[in-house]
């Protein structure tokens, strides 16, 4: 499985700096990225620190985009469980380290570029000035302004976009790929307990499901602008896909036993990624997907590739 990690340019990245200028915060992101999902009680009892101070520290962990957080039930309510964003960070004083550029590909797709939809109602797409087209109109996904689009949500039906596969015009060979969004479930208003089953594809074959626990509003997005209405949709989970040799994962668990080798990376100059919710399946809960300036986390849809010399 390929290692995600996050270049980090002192110069500019202050709020990471930030995140991780504590020997504490960076012992707590440590058994995080150890113990996916730990809660933050056990967090405070391995630091021996009060939950207080964890809270806390967790908190700029999070606004730094380090780490993110899922309530979950418990037998006593809820608890806050926590994962680690990246299993490695890399400080550099130069523009990239030569090692990350020689063997890995980035390209972020803005939300709104997706080259085919098939979407069922309630939907909508809106920027970050406001609401595009006319609500629960699924012909809205076809508005030329949807290419300003910073956030989307339908029921049922998919989105698909189409990612240059830039390591086969480099001559390299793709070992493994990544896909990062946030996401969470759609339900009129919002809903914690609201799950949906998600299918993420790549070149046509189904990856697996990952079930979307619900659709969060308890609080604001940190990016999610000010018009937007409370009740409605505030942020989502941040959930990487990983296909490698040895099969599909999502955030470490995996999903199924669907391979690099099947999607014939290096048989394309394109990559076509679709991210669907059937209407036939288990928990057919709707999705979110935020982009830049909505949710929690300022980035679009990210595909990363990591590739060895042909």
């Amino acid at each position: 499985m390929s290692s995600r990690f996050l270049v980090i340019d002192p110069s500019k990245d202050m709020t990471t700096i930030k995140g991780i200028f504590s020997v504490q915060r960076i012992s707590l992101l440590q058994q995080i990225a150890c113990h996916p999902g730990i809660n933050v009680n056990e967090l405070a009892e391995i630091a021996k620190l009060p939950q207080s101070s964890v809270s806390s520290h967790l908190k700029v962990l999070e606004k730094a985009g380090l780490i993110r957080t899922e309530s979950r039930r418990a037998r006593k309510g809820t608890q806050k469980v926590c994962f680690a964003v990246y299993d490695e960070l890399v400080v550099t004083l130069q523009t990239a380290p030569e090692a990350i550029k020689d063997n890995a590909i980035e390209v972020a797709m803005p939300l709104g570029l997706y080259t085919n939809n098939a979407v069922t109602a309630p939907c909508g797409i809106c920027s970050t000035e406001g609401i595009i087209g006319l609500l629960d109109v699924p012909e809205t996904f076809m508005d030329p302004e949807r290419m300003k689009t910073n956030l989307l949500w339908f029921t049922s039906g998919y989105v698909e976009y189409q990612f240059p596969n830039n390591a086969k015009l480099r001559g390299d060979k793709i070992e493994s790929v990544e896909v990062l969004m946030e996401v969470s479930s759609e339900v009129p208003g919002t809903m914690a307990n609201w799950p949906s089953d998600i299918v993420v594809s790549i070149n046509g074959v189904e990856l697996g499901v990952w079930t979307s626990p619900g659709d969060f509003g308890d609080r604001r997005g940190t990016y999610t602008p000010s018009w937007w209405k409370l009740k409605g949709s505030q942020y989502g989970m941040l959930k990487t896909w990983s296909v490698g040799p040895n099969g599909t994962f999502v955030d470490g668990h995996q999903i199924s036993e669907i391979s690099s080798t099947d999607l014939e990376l290096d048989e394309h100059r394109s990559i076509r990624l679709r991210v669907e919710v059937k209407a036939d399946g288990k928990h057919p809960g709707g999705i979110n997907i935020f982009g830049r300036g909505f949710g929690n986390y300022d980035q679009d849809i990210i595909l990363r590739l990591k590739t060895v010399s042909a």
